[in-house]
């Protein structure tokens, strides 16, 4: 559980029409990625539209995930508050579900902490639970930035934080903390489209949206390049480097949830403030996953 690469699916919370959790869509999601080869699950990370839910809903959600992997594959909670004892009381929450293997949580948002407040906030939540914690860098939503000497400070004072998602989209930053990380700190891609480039410069996996639609092929993508194959991984990502650009054509997961919705495996229903894609983006969004064929052409 400690030393884990490959790759992780942040999954997506199905809706139904009425704004429920669909509990039967969330089950199916979960059995069809680890059918698939999917490394490791993540209940309630950014893709899962966690700051809508309600927090019975929220550990609801983290429940169901673990009830349906049965053990078969690591399960990540997602923790993150902008109040640190709020987040410590949720990291103690999911702690104690049965199943879930290790707590990932996000910088504080909104408040725009520095490093120190980050470096405070996150040894806070690591030393109040006994689990595997990864840091989730992703400073274009939290407006904070965890640089790579703050992360090197609490891999130092806190044994059991083993990991961080990376999401600031800077490579250079990425690649600096890599080269410095103690060997066993897994350092993960959080954007599909660096996802070779982060690997390239020792990276340990990614944490995907595509692979809510694509689980075996991005599952496939990342052992290739982790075990040397770069041939076979670079033409997984040319085919389907498209797909993941069209996931945030509009703000996650609205077009996720769309070509799902599209390949008959959810509900296209969104909570507010996110709404469903435009016509205009689900035109261009059908068109890309049917070259990618996740759509069943019917026959006239």
């Amino acid at each position: 559980m400690m030393d884990l690469k490959g790759c992780g699916t942040a999954l997506v919370t199905p809706f139904r029409a009425d704004g429920s959790i669909d509990e039967p869509a969330l089950r199916a999601l979960v059995q069809w990625q680890i059918e698939n080869r999917m490394d490791w699950l993540v209940a309630c990370g950014t893709t899962a539209e966690t700051p809508t839910l309600e927090e019975e809903e929220w550990l609801r959600v983290i429940r169901i995930v673990a009830e349906a992997a049965t053990g078969r594959v690591p399960v990540w909670a997602g923790c993150t508050h902008n109040s640190t004892r709020e987040t410590v009381r949720k990291a103690q929450a999911a702690a104690q579900i049965h199943g879930v293997t290790h707590i990932l949580v996000a910088n504080p948002y909104y408040n725009k902490p520095g490093q120190e407040g980050q470096y405070q906030h996150f040894k806070a939540v690591a030393d109040a639970v006994h689990l595997p914690v990864v840091l989730y860098n992703i400073p274009g939503r939290t407006a904070a930035n965890l640089e790579p000497a703050t992360v090197l400070r609490l891999i130092q004072n806190s044994a059991n934080i083993v990991g961080i998602k990376e999401s600031s989209g800077n490579l250079p930053q990425i690649t600096d903390l890599i080269t410095q990380v103690p060997q066993g700190f897994h350092v993960y891609s959080g954007d599909d489209n660096m996802v070779l480039g982060v690997l390239g410069v020792g990276g340990s996996g990614v944490v995907s949206v595509a692979s809510n639609e694509i689980p075996a092929e991005m599952a496939q993508l990342v052992r290739a390049a982790l075990t040397g194959d770069w041939e076979t991984a670079r033409q997984l990502n040319r085919r389907y480097y498209r797909l993941m650009q069209a996931n945030f054509w509009e703000t996650n997961p609205a077009p996720v949830k769309a070509i799902l919705a599209m390949m008959g495996r959810i509900e296209e229903h969104c909570r507010l403030p996110i709404v469903p894609v435009s016509s205009a983006t689900r035109t261009r969004l059908e068109k890309v996953a049917s070259e990618v064929g996740l759509l069943v052409k019917t026959l006239s």
